[in-house]
């Protein structure tokens, strides 16, 4: 039995979601760069630092939460310390691995461009969703990606 093709409606949503999907955080990106000199990855390095548990993650967790290689966080999380965001250090239970701790200097960035950022997400993205049951579209996401990598462990709350 061949699968069943999609209908006019669902291609559209299909091809909606996968341009939503590239686009979207191009512009996140772009409208950070340009009203805080700060990337996207940057701030969600920061992000996910200030949720989690004393502002510390181990660096593999942290890439994983901000869906980068762990090289490619050792490269931004050298930037972010030379800037003096966080601080890298052994890992307590593996001395392996390391952590990376969210400085005071970083959680003051964040708080500084947060509200940049906030205004970008609403203009990009809840501006565009109306009376759309918001809890109801949130499910569907997660229920989209429950079966791929392990989720960001980021706060419902803000972004």
């Amino acid at each position: 039995m061949s699968p069943q093709p999609l209908t006019d409606r669902e291609l559209a949503v299909m091809r909606a979601f996968g341009r939503m999907m590239l686009v979207v955080p191009r512009m996140l990106d772009a409208d950070l760069q340009r009203d805080q000199r700060m990337s996207l990855s940057e701030y969600s390095v920061l992000r996910h630092l200030s949720e989690s548990e004393g502002g510390a993650m181990r660096m593999s967790e942290l890439a994983t939460a901000c869906d980068m290689s762990l090289s490619g966080m050792t490269r931004l999380a050298a930037k972010l310390e030379s800037l003096g965001y966080l601080h890298r250090a052994p890992c307590e239970t593996d001395r392996r691995g390391l952590v990376a701790v969210l400085s005071d200097a970083g959680l003051e960035r964040l708080r500084e461009a947060w509200p940049a950022h906030l205004e970008s997400v609403r203009r990009r993205i809840f501006d565009h969703l109306g009376d759309l049951d918001l809890v109801a579209l949130a499910q569907a996401l997660e229920a989209m990606t429950s079966h791929g990598p392990a989720p960001c462990h980021s706060s419902a709350g803000d972004t």
